[in-house]
């Protein structure tokens, strides 16, 4: 059985990446990147679907753990009755293969260790011939090669292979593991200590830029490392996520593949990366962005792949029974030819902070916006499967047609302060349109309260967005309401619901956690409603989930305690590093330039 998703950390070489669990067992890991097929599974079903164990032999150790700082090195400290070892694992910054380090560090004593690597391709399926090498084995199966490198003897059991070996005081033990296509030479075995130091030096380099200071900083730092781990270097695009199928309810069917790049996180990624400083962080983001929406506008997507690929089909993978039993395993993403009206607004939006920050414009990036606005004038008006990409009927979703109004908002904006050319009287009379529509059809006056959709009942935490992208004022009697109301019906124990899951509306049997992004924002909508003693009460909330390495996932279960979906969650900790800064700093929100009208 795997371990809480919060006993995991995550190692990466801003390429792929693996989760390492307290116990030292790595139970996953996609090579050569973020969305290939998995050599090690265990996470989605049990070692024999692929993990690698580094640990000490017999008993119950006692285990600390912690990144060196300013680095995405992972030390974990087993203390046991015959002494302490540690075990330090990292991924070197990427030259032209995946590499994955482990290096055990006798500390005190004389400790036996056992090692145990299960090699599974494609998500468990594939079991590789594995041969002996100079320095080590071999595993081969198809285009896929993992070949690894240590002075420890090691020996094949029942499709395992195996070492058991003894650290003392001052001895050092390494590993290496590396992939490489199988019809291509193995490359040069890595020297482990020197590559050690050159990975905690790359990485307190690039987090030594980090702009920031304050109560917080550290948090925010960690957040900013992470979100570092889960960018894509060649191209700048950030995974939303390394993992696929962590549930959203523990034992439910919320299941999702979440290895791509979503739109929808444009504008907070940009703002979360510029206020830190790293702008060249944010310009890769925003070319990555119009790398991936150019084509026809009626054509854009939610979601792209790592260099911007459109197909990503879904499937299940039977043969995996699912972290705790949550099933069905997916690969791929269904709801990436949904129609979600709310990304024209993000496109839009995030190219608007783009020119507020001072990135480089360009005479494409406005061609391609005003053809995003050609198709918005007419397309605004159609339902859509909003936000939280339901798989039930469309709807006027209230959140959707919101961002629609930023759309409008943001290009008029591009005009008026920028000086870019553009229709914009036609664009303030549509802007007016759906702002006045909003009001009158998306608030409820028996609920005080804006609504999920046109005429429903319904309560969504995406509504909390309202005043952060300035559609109204926090100090709105509307925006108020709404914030009571989501107060009352859709927060437990201090943390939000997306909206209460209902199989009419979205079309999946009910159950999931409480989602983080949600509950950061919540905290912004009461710092700007002057509630700071409230927003700084949920933020330390917030702060007070992560792991014991800083970390978060998409949900929590508080009636569990019990972190859920996949981990760790990009969007939670650019949450986390936005909301900081506006407690830290006053409103730093997007909203911030943008008075209400």
């Amino acid at each position: 059985m795997p371990s809480r998703i919060e006993d995991y950390a995550l190692i990466g070489d801003c390429q792929a990446a693996a989760l390492v669990g307290r116990d030292g067992s790595i139970d996953w890991l996609c090579v050569p990147r973020f969305d290939s097929a998995a050599c090690f599974a265990a996470l989605l079903g049990t070692p024999e679907d692929g993990r690698w164990l580094v640990g000490p032999r017999g008993g119950e150790p006692r285990v600390r753990r912690r990144y060196r700082e300013g680095t995405l090195v992972l030390e974990t400290e087993f203390e046991t009755d015959a002494g302490t070892v540690a075990l330090i694992d990292f991924m070197p910054p990427r030259s032209e293969h995946p590499d994955l380090v482990r290096i055990v560090e006798g500390r005190r004593g004389r400790v036996p260790m056992r090692m145990e690597l299960v090699i599974r391709f494609d998500y468990g399926s594939v079991v590789p011939w594995v041969r002996r090498v100079e320095h080590g084995i071999a595993a081969i199966a198809g285009p896929d090669m993992l070949a690894l490198r240590t002075d420890v003897p090691m020996h094949g059991e029942n499709l395992h292979t195996v070492a058991d070996f003894e650290v003392a005081e001052g001895q050092r033990v390494a590993f290496d593991l590396t992939w490489h296509p199988s019809h291509r030479p193995r490359p040069a075995e890595v020297d482990a200590a020197r590559a050690l130091e050159e990975a905690e030096s790359w990485w307190r380099e690039w987090s030594g830029r980090c702009d920031v200071d304050g109560e917080w900083c550290e948090a925010v730092r960690r957040s900013l490392i992470t979100l570092k781990a889960l960018t894509y270097a060649p191209t700048g695009g950030i995974v939303a996520a390394p993992t696929t199928s962590l549930p959203e309810c523990l034992g439910g069917v919320r299941n999702w593949d979440y290895r791509y790049c979503w739109l929808r996180d444009a504008t907070f990624t940009l703002y979360a990366l510029m206020l830190a400083g790293y702008r060249q962080e944010a310009a890769a983001w925003r070319e990555w962005l119009l790398r991936a929406v150019a084509g026809t506008p009626s054509r854009l997507q939610i979601m792209y792949g790592l260099a911007g690929e459109r197909r990503l089909t879904e499937q299940q993978i039977p043969w995996l029974p699912g972290y705790e039993g949550s099933a069905p395993v997916r690969v791929g993403n269904g709801a990436w030819d949904q129609h979600q009206l709310d990304v024209y607004g993000e496109v839009i939006d995030a190219l608007h902070q783009a020119r507020r920050f001072g990135l480089e414009p360009d005479g494409d990036s406005w061609r391609f916006q005003r053809a995003l606005m050609d198709f918005l004038e007419s397309d605004w008006r159609r339902p859509d499967e909003g936000i939280w990409e339901v798989r039930g009927p469309r709807r006027q979703f209230t959140h959707s047609k919101v961002m629609a109004w930023v759309a409008f908002d943001r290009a008029v904006k591009g005009v008026e302060q920028a000086g870019l050319d553009g229709p914009v009287g036609r664009w303030r009379a549509i802007r007016d349109e759906i702002h006045a529509q909003v009001c009158a059809e998306g608030f409820d006056a028996s609920l005080g309260s804006f609504v999920q959709s046109y005429g429903s009942k319904h309560l969504d935490a995406s509504l909390l967005m309202m005043p952060l992208v300035g559609f109204l004022p926090a100090t709105d009697p509307r925006v108020r309401g709404t914030v009571e109301a989501i107060e009352r019906g859709l927060v437990t124990d201090g943390f939000v619901h997306r909206y209460r899951p209902d199989p009419g509306v979205d079309g999946l049997p009910p159950g999931e956690g409480t989602f983080l992004l949600c509950t950061f924002w919540l905290a912004d909508c009461l710092a700007l409603m002057g509630r700071r003693d409230d927003a700084r009460a949920i933020f330390e909330r917030l702060l007070a989930i992560r792991n014991d390495v800083g970390l978060l996932s998409e949900g929590y279960d508080p009636q569990a305690r019990r972190m859920v979906g996949n981990f760790p969650q990009a969007f939670s900790h650019i949450g986390l590093i936005n909301t900081a800064y506006n407690l830290m700093q006053g409103p730093a929100c997007p909203a911030s330039d943008r008075p209400g009208r």
